[in-house]
């Protein structure tokens, strides 16, 4: 009976590490860095960090180890990455470049492709004219399972198609988007995009077919919310430098719920928002802000996990029914044990 017990307590608390465990805090350093964008990279177990204020590229490990991956000295000087995807199946890491223009140089946008074993650039294309009077600023990118990207147009309400070969031509200029820009993207595979808009707080499904747009009904809107991204469970993560909303949808984004709303730390900045390794939630605290006015002081970053509270509890919750459960059967198969130990002195009586 003793090892019974044993059992029925190992298991149960087996089931704290998982649902207890401290929230993942990645701290790494980089002179001067200010992070813009980053990704997960499964195969290496590293997040990919692309800077505001460098042509590079860094590799941050869960213990907060940075590394260089490249630094691309044909892109123009002064460009940032703005955003990161991977294309898995081709084997390419994705990347929005842009420079502003100056007195003395025009502005420069464009998608870079680069291969993940060598990083050795594959393409530089630069994005079509803007059909719209201000000029294109490029924020972030999506792959399809074919190689084709769809990268936002921050400054006009703009999507834009690369196919495989480093073509680029406009997908979507929507009259849905009305006269704001766009900014962070995902890929579904049904064969649509979701896009966020900052300055209304909409989330927009964009058919990558023929760039039709149509807004997704939410309960309300995602306030300031740049960047995204998605779960393995279809649950969609909207980063502002305020908060990380949760959203769900059970008509394939036809509409939508905001179920959870966490508070970040807005001192801090947060830039960009990431799904890592088991499905944990990272936002990137880049102090972007202080990079864009100049101060080239700060060496720190962080890359930090964050939870839907609601989720969380409701976790909780079932751990419980299950310590229940599982205590209602030990009791019950004690109690029948204790009766057939009862009956059985009685017939050797």
């Amino acid at each position: 009976m003793f090892k019974s017990i044993l059992v029925f307590l190992t298991l149960i608390l087996s089931l704290c590490p998982i649902h207890c465990r401290k929230l993942h805090v990645i701290n790494f350093q980089w002179s001067d860095f200010y992070p813009a964008s980053f990704t997960w990279d499964q195969s290496s177990e590293h997040f990919v960090v692309g800077s505001h204020r460098q042509q590079q590229l860094l590799s941050i490990s869960d213990a907060g180890v940075a590394a260089s991956l490249l630094s691309d000295d044909s892109l123009p000087e002064n460009s940032s990455f703005f955003g990161l995807a991977l294309d898995r199946l081709h084997h390419r890491l994705l990347a929005v470049v842009h420079r502003p223009a100056t007195p003395s140089t025009p502005s420069f946008s464009a998608l870079a492709s680069y291969h993940l074993a060598t990083f050795n650039q594959l393409f530089l294309a630069p994005l079509p004219p803007s059909p719209f009077p201000n000029s294109t600023v490029p924020n972030d990118v999506a792959v399809d399972f074919s190689g084709n990207a769809y990268v936002t147009d921050s400054t006009n309400g703009v999507v834009f198609k690369v196919n495989i070969d480093g073509e680029a031509s406009i997908l979507s200029r929507s009259q849905a988007y009305g006269n704001s820009g766009l900014n962070g993207v995902v890929y579904n595979a049904k064969g649509y995009l979701l896009v966020v808009q900052p300055n209304t707080g909409k989330l927009y499904k964009v058919n990558v077919d023929d760039g039709t747009a149509r807004t997704v009904i939410l309960n309300k809107d995602i306030t300031a919310a740049e960047r995204i991204a998605v779960r393995s469970d279809g649950i969609v993560v909207a980063v502002s430098k305020y908060k990380l909303y949760f959203i769900k949808s059970q008509d394939s984004w036809s509409e939508g719920v905001v179920f959870d709303e966490t508070a970040l730390e807005e001192e801090r900045q947060a830039s960009a928002v990431a799904v890592g390794a088991e499905d944990r939630v990272y936002v990137l605290y880049g102090n972007v802000k202080e990079g864009i006015m100049g101060n080239s002081e700060r060496e720190g970053f962080s890359i930090v996990e964050v939870e839907s509270e609601k989720e969380s509890k409701e976790e909780n919750v079932w751990i419980f029914v299950l310590f229940g459960l599982g205590l209602a059967y030990f009791l019950f198969w004690r109690f029948q044990m204790r009766q057939l130990v009862h009956n059985m002195n009685k017939k050797t009586a």
